[in-house]
């Protein structure tokens, strides 16, 4: 049986081999990458894509300057967490890199890493929660459907050619 190449092939040469230039550009800008599907897909939208169908959705001045609020924290409190991630990430690939890798340091790392995976997830998805609660019954529904969830849209198909990726949240 002849080799595969493996799916990773031409990653080695990134600056830190578990993520993508655009997985660090997202993590670095507070971008959402997907954190928030839990609730996106739950009918709680976020922040930002919201403020983005404004016009779609009717929203008023004063749910406008609520969101802006919402996805300003949001941003705030995702960026320093992203850039957090990036490090701790540089530090596990350079731990790999020299060979000076421990099963200790491997433990403390990959932990490390996971807690702030997971309160930057939590961010994202309070985001979520909070802007539910700005909109109307009516804004919602319209939300989804204009982003393609629900009955009338195909399965794991986005909306617009639309992704979460790269749009916080």
């Amino acid at each position: 049986m002849a080799a595969q190449p493996s799916p990773y092939a031409g990653q080695e040469s990134r600056a830190i081999k578990a993520l993508s230039d655009s997985e660090i550009d997202d993590l670095a800008n507070g971008r959402g990458m997907g954190l928030a599907k839990a609730g996106e897909l739950n009918g709680y939208p976020g922040p930002i894509h919201v403020l983005d169908m404004g016009a779609e959705l009717g929203l008023t001045q004063d749910q406008r300057a609520a969101l802006a609020a919402i996805k300003d924290r949001m941003s705030a409190a995702a960026k320093p967490l992203g850039s957090e991630i990036i490090a701790r990430e540089r530090t596990l690939d350079e731990q790999f890199a020299t060979g000076r890798i421990t099963k200790p340091k491997l433990a403390a790392l990959t932990s490390a890493i996971g807690t702030l995976q997971a309160r930057l997830r939590a961010i994202h998805l309070a985001a979520h929660l909070e802007t539910k609660e700005v909109l109307s019954a009516a804004q919602i529904a319209r939300y989804n459907a204009l982003r393609g969830y629900g009955a009338g849209a195909a399965p794991d198909t986005p909306a617009h050619g639309h992704t979460m990726k790269g749009h916080g949240g």
